[in-house]
């Protein structure tokens, strides 16, 4: 069908069915489409990939709504019947507009389907999801949620048994079964109500949350080195789960002087004052530092809504300098094996993992400690992948911490994705042991630039909305990987293209043009969201100073930005 035939099918079947959630919603929206919004709506099915289904909230298949909710449970139920006898699922659910009831209607269909199904009675973390999958043995996870992007967005997240995101194999294998059904009449439906009586739904036992908790705390590496716990914190939750665990993680450990931005407190998928509730992002942390400015806070800290990332700021001077994913990842690699190495704490063969957008200058500070570095593609999955596979091999306790330029991190093998909770405290309890010794975060960080040489790493991400956005993508992507001579100016010596596979990792439509001089000269990779219609491009430039990177930075992004019209 076109996406004019969908349309009339979705007219006919909502006016004509009783049992839809959204019913009346849904009809009111369809009844004001104009064509161009219909064609956006229905041109194609929302995509379901390794990171499930992403996308704005809405009437239509290309929409997150209770119907593409329930046929992606549907789907997943079915294959999850496939491959287990007695199939149990983990779901929760974060502070995005319908969450709560996007994480309803999973669980009806999974329980009309027989499958037994843990609940989160209330929102939290994405990692909890993860924790809770492997705690209680569940087949797999859902997570409710769009991570950072702006309120019109929602998705649904898989796991599998192992907590990690669901493997390329499973996720076109859960992709055919949905692919089979109709939207309509190929979903079962239970009301809660019965499911819960009959004991199929049950809520998550309150002690899985609290052994989340301590493991997080677990992750501590003072090893009895004693430091101020009453830095001053400013917390924002923008909006999010992050407020419960953060802030009982930290009370739990002794960091009572900890302001929480009250604006951005409780959840609300509106995100009234932060559009893009990304602690990438300054306007996200604008009103975090200006709680800074009034308290003389120490350290800003804010997690993203379905708190699996942490952005921070911190003083340099008399203001306030905001700190890169890379940034952190560095100093907290940095702090962490040079604790384990004073007190005695690493282990023979230690390893650190990161994804191959994320500044090299880690592998380098990972060598100084005699860490081995692993590289991933992007993706905190295949970070958690590593853990699993170390874990296999009886060698869990070798991991020492993994991090992605995109403000993830993790420091356990408890979760396999990445936990905004365990980065919170952790980068709490550094830049304490650092304050007590009379040292700034920022100068901590000079003092690598110094030692490893300086390096600036930028993302930047460019639209390609609509129907023909994605044919124009995938024209530019085959263009790249026809080959680059130069860029910016800068000769490119290698490339890296890990379409047809590459050490070792997965197929994945990236490429990584090295330039002028070497790897440690810089780097550009470019690569298609998984998610978003989005191409990205992540710039590494190697410099004597911030200066001349910034320069270089600039003329590479500017001829890129040629190159994609």
């Amino acid at each position: 069908m076109n996406y004019r035939e969908k349309f009339e099918d979705w007219l006919h079947m909502l006016r004509s069915l009783d049992n839809i959630a959204e019913k009346t919603e849904l009809l009111a929206e369809l009844e004001k489409m104009d064509d161009a919004a219909k064609e956006d709506a229905f041109y194609r099915d929302l995509a379901f990939g390794t990171g499930g289904l992403r996308g704005t909230i809405g009437a239509g298949t290309n929409r997150m709504n209770v119907l593409t909710v329930a046929r992606a449970s549907q789907g997943l139920a079915n294959y999850l019947l496939k491959h287990f006898e007695h199939p149990s699922v983990v779901i929760g659910f974060d502070s995005r507009l319908k969450s709560d009831l996007f994480a309803r209607e999973t669980a009806s269909v999974f329980a009309a389907n027989g499958i037994r199904v843990w609940a989160w009675d209330r929102l939290l973390p994405v990692p909890t999801v993860s924790f809770a999958t492997r705690t209680l043995g569940a087949s797999a996870g859902v997570m409710i949620t769009a991570s950072h992007n702006p309120s019109r967005y929602n998705g649904y997240k898989v796991y599998g048994a192992d907590g990690c995101q669901i493997t390329t194999e499973a996720a076109a294998e859960i992709m055919a079964e949905i692919g089979k059904l109709d939207i309509f009449t190929g979903v079962k439906r239970m009301p809660l109500i019965a499911a819960r009586l009959q004991k199929t739904v049950k809520d998550i036992p309150e002690e899985v949350l609290t052994a989340f908790l301590d493991q997080v705390k677990a992750q501590s590496v003072l090893y009895g080195d004693e430091v101020d716990r009453n830095v001053a914190i400013v917390y924002s939750p923008l909006n999010g789960t992050g407020l419960e665990p953060v802030t009982r993680v930290l009370t739990e450990t002794g960091f009572g002087n900890v302001t929480v931005v009250e604006e951005q407190r409780l959840p609300d998928g509106r995100f009234p004052t932060c559009p893009y509730p990304n602690p990438e992002i300054r306007e996200a942390m604008e009103l975090g530092l200006r709680y800074c400015r009034e308290t003389g806070a120490d350290l800003l800290l804010a997690t993203d809504p379905d708190c699996d990332r942490c952005g921070i700021a911190v003083k340099d001077g008399e203001e306030y300098r905001l700190l890169t994913g890379n940034e952190v990842g560095l100093l907290l690699l940095d702090f962490i094996c040079a604790q384990r190495q004073k007190h005695g704490k690493m282990p023979t063969h230690p390893v650190f993992v990161k994804t191959i957008v994320t500044m090299d200058l880690a592998e380098k500070i990972a060598q100084h400690y005699g860490v081995e570095t692993v590289n991933v593609l992007t993706g905190f999955k295949f970070i958690g992948e590593v853990i699993g596979r170390l874990e296999k091999n009886g060698r869990a306790d070798d991991y020492i911490c993994g991090f992605e330029e995109s403000y993830g991190y993790l420091t356990g093998t408890y979760v396999r994705d990445k936990d905004g909770v365990n980065a919170a405290f952790m980068i709490c309890e550094m830049f304490a042991y650092y304050k007590t010794r009379g040292i700034r975060l920022a100068e901590k960080l000079n003092e690598l630039y110094a030692a490893y040489g300086y390096c600036r790493n930028t993302l930047h991400s460019y639209e390609f909305p609509g129907s023909s956005g994605m044919a124009k993508m995938q024209a530019i992507m085959a263009d790249f990987h026809q080959g680059l001579e130069s860029v910016g100016g800068r000769k490119v010596i290698r490339t890296e293209d890990y379409l047809p596979g590459l050490n070792g990792l997965p197929a994945s439509d990236v490429l990584k043009f090295f330039f002028e001089g070497g790897k440690e000269h810089g780097s550009v990779v470019i690569r298609p969201s998984g998610t978003e219609p989005k191409l990205k491009a992540y710039i590494s430039v190697t410099a004597p100073d911030a200066a001349a990177a910034a320069a270089a930075e600039k003329a590479i992004c500017a001829e890129l930005e040629q190159k994609l019209g």
